[in-house]
């Protein structure tokens, strides 16, 4: 559903907005060696950070990844039946910021049967 405002809304938003920015712009003046030095120092950031991830990033292009919802929806479970499948080793996963990951493949090879596990409705497994 979106939410349509008044045009009077709108502008008054509009203007207050431009309004905030006018009264905190300032005019610094600084050396241009100094700002060159800043330039210098904010390149040297980005080049670090791109050397950072420049090598994790082959490992995501070479295969899709999916997170937890994902993996839930695509093989109808729930989420403690996911877990289960981590507990006994039968999904691998990756770990990214306190998020796990998981192979497409590997969850296509789940489906297609080649690890034979049964879990009830609630969850637990059928051995």
């Amino acid at each position: 559903m979106t939410t349509t405002f008044p045009s009077y809304v709108i502008s008054h938003y509009k203007l207050d907005f431009h309004r905030k920015i006018e009264q905190n712009m300032e005019v610094i003046a600084i050396q241009k060696s100094l700002l060159d030095g800043m330039k210098k120092e904010l390149k040297a950031l980005l080049e670090l950070t791109e050397n950072a991830t420049r090598k994790y990033t082959p490992i995501f292009k070479e295969e899709k990844w999916l997170d937890n919802q994902e993996v839930c929806l695509m093989m109808n479970i729930t989420k403690r039946t996911l877990q289960t499948y981590k507990d006994k080793g039968l999904l691998p996963y990756s770990k990214l910021n306190r998020k796990n990951y998981y192979k497409l493949s590997d969850v296509q090879a789940l489906l297609k049967g080649k690890h034979s596990y049964n879990t009830n409705d609630n969850g637990f497994t059928d051995e």
